[in-house]
């Protein structure tokens, strides 16, 4: 999966960007350390700086989320990972969100 033109239109041409998998022992180990939640999540986004940050996501949870949503594994991460991207830009939940995902997810190929 490629996301360099949208990481570049979301977060700027110099944002140093990471993603990561982890397990979902991991996921709930960091989610229940910064997010004070006791339990895996499917993905994670953390500002390291101003022009820099990291998308965590964790593919078994993911894998079991693929009915709820209605997508394919690649169709679900891409969503993560622009929806990640958003959080890192500032976006909270809500309609201008959804918007920005489905803007950017139209630009996407599976």
């Amino acid at each position: 999966m490629k996301f360099d033109k949208i990481k570049q239109d979301i977060l700027g041409k110099e944002y140093s960007l990471s993603v990561a998998f982890v397990s979902e022992k991991k996921s709930r180990e960091i989610n229940k350390k910064y997010r004070n939640i006791d339990k895996p999540t499917n993905v994670l986004s953390f500002a390291l700086h101003e022009d820099a940050g990291e998308i965590i996501l964790c593919k078994n949870v993911i894998k079991k989320e693929l009915k709820k949503f209605d997508k394919t594994l690649p169709e679900l991460v891409n969503f993560l990972v622009v929806h990640g991207m958003l959080h890192l830009k500032g976006f909270d939940h809500g309609a201008k969100m959804e918007k920005m995902e489905a803007k950017y997810l139209s630009r996407t190929k599976f």
